[in-house]
């Protein structure tokens, strides 16, 4: 019984033996050949020194002809079985869609246990090859009637094996090669209208952010066009200089931890979630100086401290948001999707799951859905700004107006006024002042009440705002008096503008709730303001014009002026 069970093992160890060892096989029995989707065998070179001879004995495991076999494969052969039945000589195409993420490629063809062809392609040498197009390796492979043939490939990546195999016949292969990659394209075209918008907005705004953003930007947009081919595509740009790009997935974190600080202002409000961000962040930028002197060897931890960051970001948002930050709310949306995009591309890149677009693709899916939701707190951080800037402007604009009239207050004029003088007599422009006072204001009071009183301010103040040029400045001073500063004025154009304000109050009809409307005049004093003169210098001189106004019978325009004999004298009254 014993000696049966020992058969038995051994026997079931030599079935898992020839199946291990069974090659993966394709049967082709039409000339028409479109193979995007078969399985195949690989096996992992640790030692990356096996040549032909010595890895057609290993044994392979099976995969997809699409397969992400991680960081740790950096040399891997793969091998595909294609039996021809079809009846007639095939002239088929290998395309190899990713090779230009890869160091080399090498193919062999086997026939009858025979090497028949091989073919290198070094991407450092790309130009001793003609091999490749557009970012794919194209291998031509030709295949007898009625026999069976063995491709091997090899395949050497700078950091991951992100593999992927078509077998096409010339049709196919001419329509694969003719493709655009127009998801990417897409995705690279949104981003670099977000980076020169930012951009705009940093120049108008001058927020540090924006620059962060940017530089965000260009980082996922640099990985994305890298490793999904667009480079290569465009520019046809590959080896050991065009990889050192993979930079941008390390620069990428650097740039939103520095967006999360400045937005958040984590270093002023929220220290705990500032030491938070630093703590990744010095790393981070440590594996950024590696990068610069071995790309491969810095990129192998990158999906590691990836899922640090996210986890250290996402904690940080969730913090802020208790503490009622009224951006984190839409920070953990939109990182969110990137980190969920992320761990897919993660566990890909591993060789964890099988490939799918949504997994091969999810760091560009997240970083571009990541990039418009940062443009969205962008946007509401300058809303919000905004509206705390139009609620100073108001508050100044109260502080400097009277509430009544909404002209300009005292305190407002005296400081206006200087400049405005100041510009003036720089410029050489002549420059008078207006001082006007309602007649008889306090029987106004006294007979109707304080709010008709409030009344004939308003209508009065409008009447000579109305008056006015967009340039002059027009306040009231206090009371029933308000004062006009009237730059390239000189005193025979004051005088014009003064009667025209004396002749709109005295046409005016106020309502005082009475059967006749009131009507009300006014006195105003006018003065020219001399090279040196000072503000209250030249309105004191109003002042006395005003006074001899009112003395003289009110309802009347007095212009102070110089005389010959250097005497200050009021004089040109106009009633």
């Amino acid at each position: 019984m014993l000696r049966c069970n020992y058969l038995l093992a051994a026997l079931l160890l030599c079935l898992l033996a020839v199946s291990a060892q069974a090659q993966t096989g394709v049967v082709i029995n039409s000339p028409e050949v479109n193979l995007t989707d078969f399985r195949i065998g690989y096996y992992v070179d640790d030692s990356r020194s096996l040549d032909y001879a010595q890895a057609r004995q290993q044994t392979y495991s099976e995969t997809s002809n699409t397969a992400s076999l991680g960081t740790n494969a950096r040399v891997a052969w793969y091998r595909v079985e294609l039996d021809n039945q079809s009846g007639e000589e095939l002239a088929l195409n290998v395309h190899l869609p990713h090779a230009y993420h890869v160091k080399s490629v090498q193919f062999y063809t086997e026939r009858d246990g025979a090497l028949v062809s091989q073919e290198e392609l070094d991407l450092e040498r790309v130009d001793d090859s003609n091999l490749m197009f557009r970012g794919a390796a194209v291998y031509p492979l030709l295949l007898p009637a009625d026999t069976t043939t063995t491709l091997y490939v090899r395949s050497f990546a700078y950091s991951h094996q992100w593999f992927a195999l078509q077998i096409l016949d010339q049709d196919h292969s001419r329509r694969a090669l003719v493709g655009v990659a127009n998801d990417i394209a897409l995705l690279v075209g949104m981003m670099l209208a977000l980076v020169f918008y930012n951009l705009l907005l940093y120049f108008a705004t001058s927020k540090i952010e924006n620059i962060y953003y940017s530089c965000y930007l260009v980082s996922g947009l640099v990985w994305i066009a890298l490793s999904y081919g667009l480079v290569a595509s465009l520019f046809d740009a590959y080896g050991q200089d065009v990889f050192m790009l993979n930079i941008s997935l390390i620069t990428m974190p650097i740039f939103l931890m520095l967006f999360m600080m400045a937005v958040f202002e984590t270093r002023k409000h929220y220290p705990l979630e500032h030491r938070a961000l630093q703590a990744v962040l010095l790393p981070l930028c440590g594996m950024l100086v590696w990068g610069f002197f071995d790309i491969s060897a810095a990129l192998k931890p990158a999906s590691s401290m990836a899922l640090v960051m996210m986890i250290v970001t996402i904690s940080v948002s969730i913090s802020l948001l208790r503490k009622g930050n009224p951006l984190a709310r839409y920070f953990l949306i939109g990182h969110s999707l990137f980190v969920l995009f992320n761990t897919l591309a993660v566990i890909f890149y591993k060789g964890l799951i099988e490939p799918t677009y949504i997994a091969s693709h999810g760091v560009g899916i997240g970083i571009m859905l990541e990039a418009l939701m940062l443009a969205f707190i962008i946007s509401h951080r300058i809303k919000i700004l905004e509206g705390i800037r139009a609620s100073q402007d108001e508050l100044k604009k109260q502080a400097s107006t009277d509430p009544l009239t909404r002209l300009h207050n005292r305190r407002y004029f005296a400081a206006a006024a200087d400049y405005l003088l100041e510009q003036c007599q720089q410029q050489g422009e002549p420059v008078t002042a207006l001082v006007a006072d309602i007649d008889h204001f306090k029987q106004v009071n006294d007979t109707w009440g304080h709010g008709t009183g409030d009344k004939v301010l308003v209508t009065i103040a409008q009447r000579l705002k109305d008056c006015c040029r967009n340039r002059d400045l027009i306040a009231r001073f206090g009371g029933e008096e308000f004062v006009v500063l009237l730059p390239n004025a000189d005193p025979h154009q004051a005088m014009q503008c003064a009667e025209r304000m004396r002749h709109a109050v005295e046409s005016a009809r106020i309502d005082a709730g009475t059967e006749q409307p009131l009507q009300l005049t006014i006195s105003l004093g006018v003065t020219a303001i001399a090279p040196g003169d000072s503000l209250q210098d030249a309105l004191n001189r109003a002042d006395k014009a005003l006074y001899q106004a009112k003395h003289s019978g009110r309802n009347q325009v007095c212009l102070y002026q110089l005389s010959a004999s250097n005497s200050d004298t009021p004089s040109q009254i106009h009633g």
